[in-house]
């Protein structure tokens, strides 16, 4: 197994060293200005998300069978809101140092955008299949759009790899070394409990799904966001040398013409960046999956819905949380003495007024349930796509059965494979998106 971790690493570290952020960036930032900064259209895309949907913008037939277009966010929010969120800002502070919080926060205000573009063909190219459901993604804006249908398959099959492992096991790990930490239950049994629980809602098909995601995720959010709020209120006298550090970390490293202050920065970047595109899955196509389940026809309306995931999840939420953590490496240093990558935001939460680790927990399981939920339904896709119906019962007790053996995986594992798995599926979605880029249309 140590074989294993340590050659995927050196791959993700060459992919991560500088080839794939540079086209992932390079695309943020070629569909941020081609489509005029949307962006800037932030309040309407939010407004947009909350406003019931007009007879003619939805589908003809079968809507109910379809997400609403608050639900497509909530959904996605479900699949992207979780441990990219608390554990990945984390190890990316931790492995690329505060710099890594700047690049990260860049990588979600630019990528709001490219989740724009994904999301708009998403909805151009979405299909009923033989059930009445909306189905879309970069294997379709592939098939339909492209023309190449092998291409559409490669990407469906990485998608349903990458819900295995992005999706499953990295969730089910977060759940089960957060109890036995936390409260001593042993991984097998938190296991166990977590594909039981997650397997009633996901055999419930994508109306449970998204029905599930409406009322839990909001809910989850607003209250994170408000512990991280109270947090940085504690310690606000540390807020702006947080910044500072943030700031200086990220873009003037010490001794800038030296080859240690050049290895920093690609560092901070890479591990910033990385994670960014972990937890909001810009560029990655699997968002945009979500969206073409939507019963609205309109694919501008639901392409700035889809944006503001990317900007609740990375521009918002990761922010805060690596603005906890830095303003507690500056407070309480020794917090940080001796502990792992992913246990800098639990030490900034024991500062929290009451039971802060507990409750810090208690958040973390509950989003990671709802990840697990969210991603199962871009697995379904993925399978529909390459098996038709036939196939989805198949996936849905192989992805139950994936929690479980997630949660005992070793946790240096998980990431490498997720580092490794969003890597490959970039450049299917990427060149679709690069291919089409014309085709996309904002207001």
């Amino acid at each position: 197994m140590s074989n294993l971790i340590a050659t995927i690493s050196r791959i993700n570290q060459f992919l991560w060293g500088g080839p794939l952020l540079v086209l992932l960036m390079g695309t943020h930032l070629y569909f941020t200005m081609k489509l005029h900064f949307p962006q800037k259209k932030i309040k309407k895309a939010i407004l947009l998300s909350i406003t019931p949907e007009k007879p003619e913008d939805s589908a003809e037939k079968n809507a109910a069978a379809n997400l609403s277009v608050f639900a497509t966010l909530a959904t996605t929010l479900a699949a992207t809101l979780g441990t990219g969120n608390i554990v990945g800002v984390s190890t990316a502070i931790a492995l690329g140092g505060p710099g890594a919080l700047f690049w990260c926060w860049i990588t979600g205000i630019l990528g709001m955008a490219t989740a724009y573009s994904e999301s708009y063909l998403s909805v151009l190219y979405k299909k009923k299949d033989a059930a009445g459901f909306y189905r879309g993604g970069p294997m379709y804006i592939w098939e339909y759009g492209l023309k190449h249908k092998s291409v559409g398959k490669f990407y469906a099959f990485l998608t349903v790899i990458a819900a295995f492992g992005v999706g499953c096991a990295t969730q089910a790990n977060a759940i089960t070394q957060t109890t036995y930490t936390s409260f001593r239950i042993p991984p097998g049994l938190s296991g166990f409990v977590a594909a039981i629980l997650t397997g009633f809602v996901i055999v419930g098909g994508v109306s449970a799904i998204g029905n599930l995601c409406m009322k839990l995720v909001p809910v989850l959010a607003i209250v994170y966001m408000g512990s991280c709020v109270l947090l940085l209120f504690l310690g606000r006298d540390a807020l702006l040398p947080a910044v500072r550090l943030i700031l200086s970390d990220a873009l003037c490293p010490k001794a800038a013409l030296s080859g240690t202050a050049v290895s920093s920065l690609l560092l901070s970047a890479r591990y910033g960046i990385a994670r960014g595109l972990f937890t909001n899955e810009a560029g990655i196509g699997t968002s945009s999956i979500v969206a073409a389940a939507s019963e609205s026809n309109n694919p501008v309306k639901q392409a700035f819905v889809s944006m503001t995931a990317v900007f609740w999840d990375t521009v918002v939420m990761c922010l805060l949380s690596g603005l906890v953590i830095v303003v507690n490496q500056i407070k309480h240093p020794a917090s940080l003495s001796g502990i792992g990558d992913a246990s800098f935001t639990e030490a900034a939460f024991l500062q929290f007024p009451f039971f802060g680790s507990s409750f810090l927990s208690v958040c973390l399981i509950a989003f990671a349930v709802t990840t697990l939920i969210g991603w199962s339904y871009l697995g379904e896709s993925a399978i529909s796509y390459l098996t038709g119906p036939k196939g989805v019962s198949y996936y849905k007790i192989a992805y139950i059965v994936m929690i479980y053996i997630g949660a005992i995986l070793p946790l240096s594992f998980v990431w490498e494979c997720t580092d490794f798995i969003n890597a490959i599926m970039l450049l299917p979605n990427l060149l679709a998106l690069y291919l089409l880029r014309n085709k996309i249309k904002t207001l």
